[in-house]
Order: C-alpha cells, then structure tokens, then sequence
C-alpha cells in the first residue's frame, strides 16, 4: 500500500469523525454556540485548548522556522511556552471569575463604557484576522501538499470544510471537535520524530537525539550540522543575526501577545468555574509540553536530511504526473549522478518549492549568501512544508507519511476554527446584540452567529491568500501577537489588578498600542522601511512589546487625569481577585441593557 493510501485512509478518518462531532453537537442556543455550556471536563478541555494552541503556526511552521533560523528561531519557542504560563496563572482565572467570555465584554462592563466595548472590538477583530490570516496560509499549505494542488486551492477547500463544522457546532463542536485533532496532532508530530531521530542518533527520544552524536560517529549532531551549513557558506545554527534585544523584544511580544489572545481566553469559559479554568491551563500545558520539546529536534533533523537529499542534485525536468521519475533517475544514476528524489518533484508542483539552474549545469546548488566555493543559490524552499514533508524526505514508511498529512490538517484546522468563533461572538455578541440591538432574543443572535462566522470563513480565505506575501506561517502570526500585546493586555492587566483604572485610560491604551503597532508592521513590511530604519533595532514581530510599554503609560497617566472609575467597579474588581466570592454571570444576563457611560449616569451594579 502507498503513500496515497494511507493518506486517503487517515484523513478520510479525522474528517469523518470531525464531521460527525459537527453534526452530534449541533449548537441549540447561544451558550452551547460561544461556550460549549460551560459543562467541559478540565482535561478535556485542556486537551482542546492545547489543539488550538498548537496552531498551524506550531505544527507546520514553528519547527521550519527552527530549522532555517536555528538559535534565532528559538524566541518563538520560548516566547508561546512563556506567554501560555502568563495568561494560565495570571489572567485566566480572573477573567473567569468576572464571567464574561469574551474579552470586548470585559471591557465593557469593567470600564462601564460603550465606546470602550467598541474600541475593544476592534482590536480583537484586528487581532483575529491577522492571526487567522497565517493560520489559513497554513491550511493551503497542508491541503495542497495532501492533495497535490496549487496552495490556493487548498486554501479554498480549506475554507468549506472549516466552513461546515464551525458555523453547525460553534464552541460546542470545535471543542470536542478539538480533542480529536489534538490526539490526531500529537501522534502525527511525535512519531515521525522517533522515527528520524533514531535513523540520526540512534536514540528514540528525539529530546534527546538532538544533542546526541550521530549514529556511528564520534560528532554531535548539532556539531555536524553547523559544519555542514558553514560549508555551504549558511550561518551557525547555533548561532543568530538578531541582537539580543531584538531577540528579548520578539519573546516578550510573543508572551504578554498571549496573555491577549481572545480565542485562547475564551476557552477558559467552557468550564464550569475559576478553578476549573486553573485545572484546565496545567492539562493544557502538559499537552502543549509534548509538541513543544519535540519542534528544535524536528527542525535540526529536517534541515539537515534536506541539506543531504538536495544538495548536489540532478535536476529532472517536468511535472512528477507527466514523466516516467523513475526512469529519469535510472539514467542520471547510470551516469554516474544522484537524482533529485521524489518528494521534492510531489512538492515541486505545489508552488512551495522552487529551483533556478543559474550557472546551466543542471546540478541543485544549495547555498548561503557566503558560499565558500563563490556559487549562488539555486533553492528555494518554503519553510512551512518541512513538518509535512520531513517523513518523505528521511524516506519513512507510506503510513507515518500519511499520518503526518492527517496531523498537518487537523493543525491548520484547529486553530482556524478557534479564530472563528472569537470573530463570530465579536460581530453577533459585541456589537449587535449588547451594542446595537441590546433588545435581540437568543434564536436571532445565534443565527447572526452563524452567519458572521460565514462571512469571516470567506474573509479569512482571502487573507490567507494575501499572507503568502507576509512571510511564513509563523512570522505572520507574530504580527497577531504583537497586536494583542500592544492593545489588549495592557487593558486587561490593569483592569484587573488596578482598581484606579477608568475608561478614558482603557481607550487611550488601547488605541495607542494598536494603531502604534499596526503602523509600525505596515510600514516595514509594506510601506519601503528598512531594518536600518528599525526603532531600538526591534523588527516588526517585536515591536509589540515596546508599544505595549508605551500603551500602558499612556493608559496610567490618562487614567490617573481623569475621574476615578465609580465605587461599584471598584469592589467588582476587588471581587474578582477573590476566588468564590462571586457567582459569575455569563450567558444568562446577556440580555441586559449595555452598560451606559459615566456621563449618562451611575452604570447598574454588576449581576451576582
């Protein structure tokens, strides 16, 4: 059986199970739609927040930005582990006591204001598109691969099958549609892993592999590795281009971009309690964990399998579905050449790789900017296609290759349909029904859910296609962080833990960290700046950070200019820095009138 088989068998599995979630967990009010009833098992639960973490952004792209950055590539390892710590002890369970499950709602009612519920909106829907952007880039990557199509294509396809579970299920089927794609990620990340790390080291634990010596020799093989980049005229990949605040300022964007990631906060409202949501961020960990001390291996494996496979290859020219490879390759073998192996030519058709012969020898040259021998690059690999296409490359076995195709959708899946929601609730939730049309019952909300959820599906699809001007997977998902570090946590953190916050400062932090932020990346990636140009040497998937620093003092100083927030709000969130000491209010009081402005009037004391 080939490696079309097994791909067909495992991923015809995954969907029908996915399909059959959507269709079981058919979402029948509002609170099954945003919060799965708020009945979910810490675990469980645990085990869905850890599938929508570990995006496509973890799975596809995080381990070949590992492999092409190397020590460089690390902040972003550091920086999404860091940040998951951050939100799990220090905001999540806050956030569940207040009871609110989105984030625009917590702005709303902690700093009594419309306007700020408004400006909060916004933020996160920036936030959201930019993240789902790169996550639907990885969608195209993963349906093209498997299905040997143009990434656009699969970007399209993508969107009808994400289309289908999310609007049917809501929170209810993405979450549990979530814990199958976890168990479908894990085992599609962990094994190929053992498999390669075996072949290199001769050691089954890959954590371990990857600072072993190469089987049969007396060389580590990190050792190895940098001695075969320096060769071909690359960097160290234990070494990095970025400067030590660059890498300080990436991480730290990363972690508190975390700390503010609504499709990430509201998964701790799908329990019952605060506690709950304690319980829920340790399993999420654990599982996290296990993906996340298996990515520098996995990158340190491909790169140098690719480097083995490629380099000083024979080129044959064609598509792989119009020519005889194998008898091409016969030919160049007789000669006295090594071919260019077969996943290169499968990929090759996807648009994902690409090869020039500059010099007319026919041969591949792999190379860096500072190639000893003087020759220019003639590769040009896509750096998200190394998890999917790392089994073939080590040329494992047809089923672990077909696993592998099943774990990359159920990633790029997972995520996307997380990021749904959060724009789904925003539109139906935030604006119209507590905004807008305060007086809108639960069955009209529930169908303005689902057809806003429609909509982003489509608007997402045509940002993944811009994204691929972006960069990769990851990169582009650090923009997302960046944003939500800069205008969302600096609300959030001092909402909780500072009772002297008011409105005006709410409005001014978050409209100075997101347009600072937003302009800071259009201008570097679009608008002719250069990293000469950069601000304290911070490149814009750092930058966040900075203008989080920015957004905070701006948010203080105004705050502390203005009038006081009123006494209400005041013990409200003293209250929630107690845990137990308030019945959350959540689904059941959505129907209330929005909260007024200091200006119309005392607002009305909060429910519980």
């Amino acid at each position: 059986m080939d490696q079309a088989f097994w791909s067909y068998l495992f991923v015809g599995l995954s969907f029908s199970a996915y399909i059959g979630i959507a269709l079981w967990s058919r979402a029948g009010s509002t609170d099954e739609f945003y919060v799965a009833g708020h009945d979910v098992h810490p675990a469980v639960n645990g085990m869905a927040t850890a599938a929508d973490w570990m995006s496509a952004a973890s799975f596809l792209s995080m381990a070949g930005l590992i492999a092409f950055l190397g020590y460089g590539g690390s902040v972003y390892l550091m920086g999404w582990t860091g940040g998951y710590v951050l939100l799990a002890l220090l905001l999540a369970p806050y956030l569940r006591e207040f009871g609110k499950f989105t984030v625009p709602d917590f702005v709303g009612d902690r700093y009594y204001s419309t306007f700020a519920r408004i400006v909060a909106v916004i933020c996160a829907l920036f936030v959201s598109f930019t993240y789902i952007a790169g996550q639907m880039k990885g969608v195209g990557v993963a349906f093209s691969g498997f299905l040997g199509i143009p990434f656009e294509w699969g970007i399209i396809i993508g969107m009808v099958i994400v289309f289908f579970y999310a609007t049917l299920g809501g929170m209810k089927g993405v979450t549990y549609t979530q814990v199958v794609q976890y168990c479908v990620m894990i085992f599609a990340y962990t094994v190929p892993a053992i498999f390669i790390s075996f072949i290199i080291t001769g050691n089954v634990f890959p954590q371990l592999g990857f600072i072993s010596n190469v089987r049969g020799e007396d060389v580590a093989m990190l050792e190895k590795l940098n001695t075969t980049l320096t060769d071909l005229g690359f960097a160290e990949y234990t070494s990095t281009n970025k400067s030590m605040f660059d890498v300080f300022a990436i991480t730290g964007a990363l972690m508190f971009g975390t700390a503010g990631l609504p499709h990430v906060i509201i998964r701790f409202f799908t329990v019952r309690n605060a506690r709950a949501a304690r319980v829920s961020a340790g399993w999420a960990l654990l599982f996290i964990a296990l993906l996340y001390t298996t990515a520098p291996a996995i990158g340190a494996f491909a790169r140098l399998n690719f480097i083995s496979t490629v380099n000083e290859a024979t080129y044959i020219e064609g598509n792989i579905d119009e020519i005889d490879y194998e008898a091409e390759a016969a030919k160049i073998r007789e000669a006295g050449g090594t071919p260019v192996p077969h996943w290169y030519k499968d990929w090759e058709k996807t648009g994902l790789l690409s090869y020039e012969d500059k010099n007319g020898d026919g041969v591949m040259q792999y190379r860096g900017p500072n190639a000893p021998d003087g020759l220019a690059n003639e590769v040009d690999p896509n750096r998200d296609i190394f998890v999917l296409a790392n089994p073939q490359i080590a040329g494992l076995p047809a089923w672990v290759i077909g696993l592998v195709v099943a774990g990359g959708l159920a990633a790029a899946l997972s995520t996307a349909a997380g990021l749904l929601m959060v724009i789904s609730s925003a539109v139906s939730h935030d604006i119209c029904r507590r905004t807008l049309f305060p007086q809108m019952n639960d069955k009209t909300e529930l169908r303005v859910a689902r057809a806003s959820a429609a909509g982003a599906v489509v608007a997402a699809g045509l940002l993944g296609l811009f994204a691929s001007q972006l960069g990769f997977v990851a990169q582009v998902v650090a923009f997302a962080f960046g944003l939500a570090a800069a205008s969302l946590f600096p609300i959030i953190f001092l909402g909780i833990f500072w009772t002297r916050m008011n409105k005006e400062g709410a409005i001014a932090a978050m409209l100075t960290g997101l347009i600072t932020t937003f302009a800071y990346i259009f201008w570097f990636k679009f608008g002719g700046g250069t990293p000469e140009q950069y601000l304290f040497g911070v490149s814009p998937e750092g930058i966040g950070f900075v203008f989080m620093f920015l957004a905070l003092g701006v948010g203080i100083v105004t705050a502390l200019l203005t009038s006081p927030p009123p006494q209400d709000i005041v013990e409200l969130v003293e209250d929630i820095r107690v845990p137990g000491t308030r019945q959350p209010h959540g689904i059941a009081d959505q129907g209330m009138e929005p909260m007024k402005d200091a200006s119309d009037g005392p607002p009305p004391a909060p429910a519980g």
